[in-house]
């Protein structure tokens, strides 16, 4: 792990290309019931109840280097 902010100083080799990967798992969410309506004074109130809706998968590679991206966005349903 030592050895990784020496390959992100490394100059631009096109033949050696330095690519940096990642995955976020992100889950849609709804509400599940009606938020309490606002009275004289008060901020509107939220149950922390919630409908799964299913999730998504976002891929990132990219090329710090060259300025290259590739960016993948996965979606399923529950």
């Amino acid at each position: 792990m030592e050895m990784v902010p020496d390959v992100y100083k490394r100059p631009f080799d096109p033949r050696f290309p330095v690519i940096c990967m990642d995955k976020s798992p992100k889950q849609s969410i709804e509400e599940a019931k009606i938020p309490i309506p606002v009275s004289s004074g008060k901020c509107a109130e939220y149950d922390y109840e919630y409908k799964p809706c299913g999730v998504c998968d976002i891929f990132i590679a990219c090329e710090p280097l060259s300025g290259n991206r590739i960016v993948k966005i996965y979606v399923s349903d529950r």
